[in-house]
């Protein structure tokens, strides 16, 4: 959903307060938390660890007394709800014992290395599994920062801005067990099981829905729609309902032949209002692919839907509660390093070297040099990818399908206050506006980016096709705008309210592949048909989104190919020694 977390090898240029992704081509106040840390006026993170203490203040007297003499008064209530239980869901198992088999595979009498390219989540999940099977991966990233469309930078302030707003769902079941096997459970700061949309008609108001925890799915989700009577009248919720039906009757078979339609095209067909694809699939098309339901396939609604409301906490969000790069990254670093992998930094491959027979000899990086293995891998975004394909591959169907995943633009904006906003919530927020997906304030949501004082935005600002190419003072005037009408009483556009302290605008001109409709057949599987070479990252063939999960998953699949591959692999690799010594 939104901004769910991507893959990318770009270039990074900053300019002032603004960094641009490249390709290479161009709520309640005065209540009490679980364990008795009284809430009032005062921002807690209930009973979960800090970045280095807890934030805890017990006492109604003492919060007064820190208040007066530090903070002024507060409005704004930061709780952390418990981890979900989602160990027991049939996704989380299988996921699971995916992950297992690299572990309780056979280890390996000559360990591979596998030269991987892109140090985004599906290069650092590939490495991690490969890692775990007894292999040795190297692992190359273009830029100094891990983490491709998770990456974020500390400017001179020490402040943190990221590449998107990233938000990890309990229906992420590869995403979940990586964090456990990680260790770092913890880090993951859980929300409460809603989903809150601004009313664009009522400015600074917000609507909700409130999934019932005493329910099992998809029972919990359908008592949240019938509860909202803000967004969608009673017909219009019928009328869609009955829409929907074949996608409940006809399963996943009937989700896959909905490529080839748009999200409004699809709606009309089943006599779904317009109105219901304004008020709620807007909102949902931006959130998970930055760009409208006239341009989306119906496939992606229908994926994120079966995923998000058939089970129980599918659709519950957390935040990282920091940085990606050190807090969900450098995790996996250390883990690959601590089997004997390897992951290289300032890394950039300049060509695939081929063999006479087409298969990879090394990958050049920039600097000349060469790196040799006995596979090798790429993870970076489809449009990096395209750029570096052989001349001698290009008339493979294989590769040839890859010319229509295309990355769609999409800019991160954020913006520090000179005040704490008080008509926000600790949760993600859809903005329903024409320029933005969605937006949450990450001093209250994030404990690294917690201040008591001042409200920082991360907004998400898409569709940004005719605005990637604009200047940020453009784009930070725009959104002033649009924020001015989700904060009337607290932002105006002239700055004559809440003043803009500074700001960052984080623009990807290609990022997740566009899912317009009939580009599922062109996704393609982690195995190339080109012997020792595979594909890894979020475009290629997996069963969730353009995501964070379907990231880590497209990893966990790439290292289940070569493991698979091992004989085929060591044979090749001796076959070359061999040739190698007869010169």
């Amino acid at each position: 959903m939104p901004q769910i977390g991507l893959v990318s090898a770009v270039n990074l240029r900053v300019q002032g307060s603004s960094a641009y992704l490249w390709s290479s081509r161009s709520s309640s106040l005065g209540t009490e938390s679980r364990d008795g840390c009284l809430q009032r006026n005062s921002l807690c993170f209930a009973g979960s660890e800090s970045m280095g203490h807890k934030l805890k203040i017990r006492t109604p007297h003492a919060t007064t007394r820190r208040l007066v003499k530090d903070l002024g008064p507060l409005k704004v209530v930061c709780i952390d709800y418990p981890r979900p239980e989602l160990d027991n869901t049939v996704n989380y198992l299988e996921a699971a014992f995916l992950s297992s088999t690299f572990r309780a595979s056979p280890r390996p009498t000559k360990p591979l290395e596998i030269v991987i390219a892109g140090a985004g989540l599906g290069g650092l999940s590939t490495a991690k599994y490969l890692a775990d099977a007894g292999h040795k991966p190297i692992l190359l990233e273009a830029r100094d920062v891990l983490g491709g469309k998770v990456a974020a930078w500390k400017d001179d302030d020490g402040d943190w801005y990221e590449t998107g707003l990233h938000i990890f769902f309990g229906a992420y079941p590869n995403i979940q067990n990586l964090f456990g096997e990680l260790g770092i459970n913890d880090r993951l700061q859980w929300k409460e099981h809603s989903m809150i949309f601004a009313m664009p008609s009522k400015p600074g108001e917000f609507s909700r829905f409130d999934f019932p925890e005493a329910l099992p799915a998809p029972l919990n989700g359908v008592l949240a729609i019938l509860k909202n009577n803000e967004m969608l009248t009673w017909p219009e919720k019928v009328k869609f309902a009955i829409g929907l039906l074949p996608a409940m009757l006809g399963g996943q078979s009937y989700v896959e032949a909905q490529d080839g339609i748009s999200v409004k095209d699809w709606m009309r067909k089943q006599g779904v209002p317009d109105r219901v694809t304004d008020e709620v699939f807007i909102a949902m098309s931006k959130a998970l692919n930055f760009i409208n339901p006239d341009e989306l396939s119906m496939q992606c609604i229908l994926i994120a839907l079966n995923r998000f409301l058939q089970e129980k906490h599918g659709s519950k969000m957390a935040f990282l509660d920091g940085n990606p790069p050190e807090r969900l990254c450098m995790p996996i670093v250390e883990h690959i390093e601590s089997k004997g992998g390897q992951v290289r930094l300032n890394s950039r491959i300049k060509k695939i070297e081929l063999n006479e027979d087409g298969s990879v000899k090394c990958f050049i990086l920039n600097d000349g040099s060469t790196i040799e293995g006995d596979a090798f891998v790429f993870a970076t975004p489809v449009d990096i990818f395209k750029l570096l394909l052989p001349e001698d591959w290009k008339e493979i169907p294989y590769f040839q399908k890859l010319e229509k995943l295309v990355g769609v633009p999409v800019i991160n904006v954020h913006i520090w206050f000179d005040r704490k906003l008080k008509n926000t919530y600790d949760h993600l927020l859809f903005s329903r506006s024409s320029l933005l997906s969605v937006y949450a304030d990450m001093s209250v949501t994030c404990k690294e980016y917690y201040n008591p004082n001042q409200s920082m935005l991360e907004l998400v600002f898409a569709p940004a096709e005719e605005w990637i190419s604009r200047s940020d003072s453009e784009i930070i005037d725009a959104t002033m705008k649009e924020l001015a009408t989700l904060f009337p009483d607290e932002i105006s556009a002239d700055q004559s309210k809440a003043k803009i302290l500074k700001y960052h605008v984080v623009k990807t001109p290609r990022s997740v592949y566009k899912t317009v409709p009939g580009c599922e057949p062109c996704r393609p599987l982690q195995r190339s048909p080109i012997e020792g070479f595979y594909l890894a990252g979020d475009y290629t063939k997996q069963k969730y989104l353009a995501s964070m999960e379907g990231a880590v998953l497209s990893g966990k699949l790439c290292a289940q190919a070569i493991v698979q591959d091992y004989e085929l692999l060591v044979g090749r690799s001796q076959k070359k020694l061999a040739e190698a010594s007869v010169v």
